[in-house]
């Protein structure tokens, strides 16, 4: 699979420059932004990711040509925003996408979906957008209003980050997560094995993974967090200072 995403973005690439045009692709995963934000670093030209607001974990990547500034790019061509209002209910994540896939809708048409009470806020391509705006009137139990919004309406999540240095003898993937998330190495190790920790939102079963800056650990029941930086300076002893961002 990273191999196809690769040859898309390359394909997508070649195309924008040929065409002197954006292209993108539909909403990726944090799995498949995550990797291709690592392989825009080499790209032909700039590649700019859409997702509503800079947090978003599902995102479109639009490839420009190369003499295009990412900021003469207008998001509002690229993705759209809906407001549910469910008046005598509170509907959860799972409602909402749930019936919107009834409706037909691919997953990769949709992107994040954020909830506050008896209000939802949906993005979606643009080429679905009329189609949710019809359709969608039932979400779980509970009739909805919906209406579509600027972006800059969309009301932005609190997301509150705790600033960590730590250092291991090595930069592997049981000794990070165990400095990430305060325990012992044995006890990150084994939740490695357990198939708890993924590795840039994928299951990572290998405690002798190496670490890089970037990299994104998930421990179920813990959290997430963003490797910053690997060998941020070195201790007396030898051991590897590591930076790392971990959401509260």
């Amino acid at each position: 699979m990273e191999e196809d995403l690769r040859r898309r973005a390359e394909d997508l690439s070649r195309r924008a420059n040929r065409s002197g045009g954006a292209t993108h692709t539909k909403f990726l995963t944090p799995a498949e932004v995550h990797e291709l934000r690592r392989w825009a670093q080499g790209a032909e030209g700039p590649v700019v990711f859409l997702g509503g607001d800079p947090g978003a974990e599902r995102q479109i990547a639009c490839f420009l040509p190369d003499w295009m500034e990412p900021e003469a790019l207008d998001p509002a061509d690229f993705l759209c925003a809906l407001e549910l209002h469910a008046r005598f209910g509170a509907p959860g994540h799972r409602d909402v996408l749930g019936a919107a896939l009834a409706l037909g809708v691919e997953r990769e048409w949709l992107g994040d979906i954020l909830i506050d009470g008896e209000r939802a806020w949906l993005y979606c391509l643009p080429s679905v957008k009329e189609h949710l705006l019809l359709s969608l009137t039932k979400v779980g139990r509970w009739g909805v209003r919906v209406r579509e919004l600027p972006l800059s309406e969309v009301p932005v999540p609190k997301r509150e980050t705790e600033q960590l240095r730590f250092s291991v003898s090595t930069p592997r993937l049981d000794a990070v997560c165990a400095g990430l998330f305060r325990l012992s190495r044995a006890t990150a190790a084994q939740a490695v094995a357990q198939g708890l920790v993924q590795l840039n939102y994928q299951e990572c079963l290998k405690p002798d993974a190496q670490i890089r800056s970037g990299d994104v650990i998930s421990l179920r029941g813990k959290g997430k967090g963003q490797i910053t930086k690997v060998g941020d300076g070195q201790s007396r002893k030898g051991r590897l200072f590591v930076s790392a961002e971990r959401a509260r």
